[in-house]
């Protein structure tokens, strides 16, 4: 039987850190926010301003309808993407949480009498 290199359990030990986890739920999440933002900026904001301003160098302008449809899906999309995230760490923390022993509290000093 072959024996598996040494950093193969260093890498699955740095994996499973709650600070990596946390930083890539951070990452996932964080792009999926940066999606709302951008679609509000370019669907609600930047076309206000450019009614406001007039013609500002604004890249196609248009005095129709707002892109409030864009808003809605990438909102939709965050919650989606929030919901998945929250299940997947939900689960590794479950997973983690049986395979360690429950932490043990030290004994309750005894009563103090006066």
């Amino acid at each position: 039987m072959e024996k598996k290199p040494s950093w193969i359990d260093e890498f699955k030990e740095f994996i499973m850190r709650g600070n990596v986890l946390d930083m890539a739920v951070g990452v996932v999440v964080g792009s999926a926010f940066t999606a709302i933002v951008t679609s509000i900026v370019e669907n609600l904001l930047t076309p206000i301003i450019a009614l406001i301003m007039g013609e500002a160098d604004f890249a196609s302008i248009t005095v129709g309808p707002f892109g409030i449809g864009a808003v809605i899906n990438a909102i939709i999309t965050f919650l989606i993407t929030a919901f998945v995230v929250f299940w997947i760490v939900k689960v590794v923390n479950t997973r983690r949480r049986r395979r360690s022993p429950p932490p043990r509290r030290p004994p309750a000093p005894p009563p103090r009498s006066c």
